[in-house]
Order: structure tokens, then C-alpha cells, then sequence
């Protein structure tokens, strides 16, 4: 891509920060740390894996440009600024001018019953804790020893002072939804699941894209659903949104795919949340796959390398708000880039609020990390 035609497009997914006033905050000491003289492990015959390529889908400039199916219109519609914090507007108060096909219920049945809960320490032989006390539930073949030496080694990339897109935002299942507010008892009749981005994960991402642009970062937000009609094939569908973004602008070296969870039983689900600063906010997971071999992810350990320094940041800005990390064998396209993640945002027994403000969290701590991460030339 030529630079003119970069830095249009680049121009065009910063224009929310025009409606801003400019916000600063000093963080001393409160970043992470990376130990950048740790010894790291490696395993020899998952290095040797063989990456699958996929092809991918052919996107023009005029998609990117549209604002309809790749880049998401950020938070200045629905936000409101200050110098100390970026205000976002309640979800339930928020109307979307084209909900979709599956738009979010209006009227309520009574269901199962919601149980609110804030998850603590966990304990048994697959967890292990992480320097700063947040950590990891290791379902893997790798002993927690060996991962907690990995943990310690600084993620395998650096950050630039740039005008250029360096982490995209995406959603496999973008439908995913929440409850509309506290209450006893869910809808017997939703699926938790809307085509309305003000409240699905698009609205989630908007948050985090929020917190990034008003410090400086460029980011790009699929907005793009890829889960409805058909849940079949959701991770190909993002997968082929995200690969020409990739090939396009291979400054982006976080790539961060955001869900929520469904954590439930045969008659209740789970509200996960834990106050901080006074709200509510939905306790989030991130999942580092793993690969035996048939994965195609040799470089799995480098992804768990910035797991664990973005858990730590989790851990150090707002403790318990990050449940461990699920390090597991799971693919989610994470063979993409060493900064390629999933995190679940609540579950389906969170309000949209908690949610979003998660999401707030999730982008101010994801700010402080990366400002920790600039390389020594800038």
C-alpha cells in the first residue's frame, strides 16, 4: 500500500479522537516490570510445526474506508469526554438505527435464576500463580514450573511511536450479548445472542478501541459479524476479515479477538463481577492457546509470553478483576502474530454496564502495558 493511501486510512480510524479533548494520566510505577534477561524455554518439536496458510479474502480500500463491515465508528457517537475519563453512555440507554436481523428483546420472560459471584484465588494441581498473585490454569502437557520461567520473559515484540494501526480489535462471535441489567432471573425466551452492536461485543470492543485512541495508539475495530446466520464456521469467517488487515499493515502486533463467556448450570447462570472504583464490572479470562503439534502454532509460547505480562497489568491496575489464564489447546487463530489473544469479557449473566466497563479496564491497562513496551528507539 502506498503511504498516502496509508495514511488516509489511518486518518479515517482516528477520526473519533477529533471530538475529544486530549486525556493524560501519569502511571509511575505502576507498570509491569519485564524481566528481559529470563531464560526462555522453547519446544523443540513444536518448533518444528509447519504453519497452515490460509487464503485470504479479498478486501478493497473501499471496504476499509466504509466503516461498515471492518472499521467499527469508535466511541465518539456514543461517548463523552473529559480530561480525567472517557464517559461512556449506559448500553441500555443506547439505540441502535439498524439493530440487524436478531435485534436485542424489548420485553422479558422469566428464566433460570442469575447467581452473582466473584471468583477468588483457585487451587489444584493445574494452577500456579504468576509473579504479582493473578494466575494461570495450566491444561497443558508443559509442567507449571517450565511456564512460570516462561511467563517471566518479556513479550517477543515492541511497540513504536507511529501513526500506524499496531493493535486490532476483532469478534469471532460478535452476536454475543448480556443481561440488560441486575436481576434475579434471566429471559427464558433470549438466546443472548443480537445482531444490535450497541448491545453485543461490538460494544465491548468500541470501550477498549476508546481507551486506545484517547492515548495515542492507532487501533483498527472489526465490527463485522461472523457468527449469524451461522455459528458454523465463526473463526474462518474472522479469520478471513482479519488477514488482509494483517497483510496490510504489518505494524499491528496485538490482535486481540474479545468474547464473553457462558459460564452456567441446568437451572442458573453466573454473574461474575468484582467493584472497582465504586462499579461493577465483569470479571474477564484470557485463553493462550497451546499446540501438541497438530495445531500449526509453533510460536504458542510467545503468545503466553504477553498473556502473562497483560495478566500481570490486569492484576497490578484492578486485582481480581482478570480470572486465570486458560492455557490450553486451543488454536482461535492465535498463529496470526505473538500478540495474538482471546478474552472472555463476563458471561452471558453480566449486565451489558458490567461489560463495557470491562471493557474500559481492559483497554486502559492494555494503554499502560504497551507504553511499558515502546522500544528503546523511540
Amino acid at each position: 500500500m502506498k503511504r498516502r493511501k496509508r495514511k488516509n486510512i489511518s486518518r479515517f480510524i482516528r477520526w473519533g479522537v477529533l471530538f475529544t479533548l486530549p486525556v493524560t494520566a501519569a502511571y509511575g510505577g505502576r507498570g509491569v516490570k519485564l524481566a528481559a534477561d529470563v531464560m526462555c524455554f522453547s519446544d523443540e518439536k513444536l518448533q518444528s510445526a509447519v504453519v497452515r496458510e490460509v487464503s485470504p479474502a479479498v478486501l478493497t480500500e473501499a471496504d476499509l474506508l466504509s466503516g461498515e463491515t471492518v472499521l467499527s465508528r469508535g466511541y465518539g457517537v456514543y461517548a463523552e469526554v473529559s480530561r480525567e475519563e472517557i464517559r461512556l453512555k449506559n448500553p441500555c440507554d443506547t439505540v441502535s438505527e439498524n439493530p440487524g436481523a436478531k435485534p436485542y428483546p424489548e420485553n422479558w420472560t422469566k428464566g433460570i435464576s442469575v447467581v452473582r459471584t466473584t471468583y477468588g484465588k483457585y487451587s489444584g494441581t493445574t494452577y500456579f500463580n504468576l509473579d504479582g498473585g493473578s494466575q494461570v490454569n495450566n491444561q497443558s502437557h508443559h509442567t507449571n514450573e517450565l511456564l512460570l520461567r516462561e511467563s517471566r520473559c518479556a513479550p517477543d515484540f515492541t511497540i513504536s511511536d507511529t501513526d500506524e494501526p499496531q493493535v486490532l480489535l476483532y469478534h469471532t462471535h460478535t452476536t454475543e450479548s448480556f443481561e440488560p441489567y441486575v436481576r434475579e432471573n434471566m429471559d427464558a425466551d433470549f438466546n443472548y445472542r443480537t445482531t444490535d452492536e450497541t448491545k453485543n461485543m461490538v460494544m465491548v470492543g468500541n470501550a477498549i478501541q476508546a481507551e486506545l485512541e484517547a492515548k495515542g495508539i492507532g487501533v483498527i475495530h472489526v465490527t463485522e459479524v461472523h457468527d449469524y446466520p451461522s455459528y458454523n464456521g465463526s473463526y474462518g469467517r474472522s479469520r478471513e476479515s482479519i488477514m488482509p488487515i494483517l497483510e496490510e499493515y504489518p505494524e499491528i502486533k496485538v490482535v486481540l479477538d474479545i468474547h464473553r463467556d457462558a459460564i452456567s448450570g441446568d437451572d442458573y447462570a453466573a454473574q461474575p463481577y468484582i467493584e472497582i472504583d465504586g462499579k461493577e464490572a465483569a470479571q474477564i479470562m484470557i485463553i493462550s492457546g497451546c499446540d501438541d503439534g497438530t495445531l500449526g502454532m509453533p510460536d504458542y509460547l510467545k503468545n503466553f509470553h504477553f498473556a502473562s505480562a497483560l495478566q500481570r497489568q490486569f492484576e497490578a491496575d484492578y486485582p481480581g478483576l482478570a480470572r486465570p489464564i486458560l492455557f490450553d489447546y486451543r488454536h482461535y487463530n492465535q498463529d496470526l502474530t505473538t500478540g495474538s489473544l482471546l478474552i472472555e469479557v463476563g458471561s452471558h449473566g453480566n449486565t451489558l454496564e458490567q461489560a463495557q466497563y470491562s471493557g474500559q479496564l481492559i483497554g486502559r491497562s492494555l494503554c499502560r502495558l504497551l507504553e511499558e513496551m515502546k522500544s528503546d528507539e523511540n
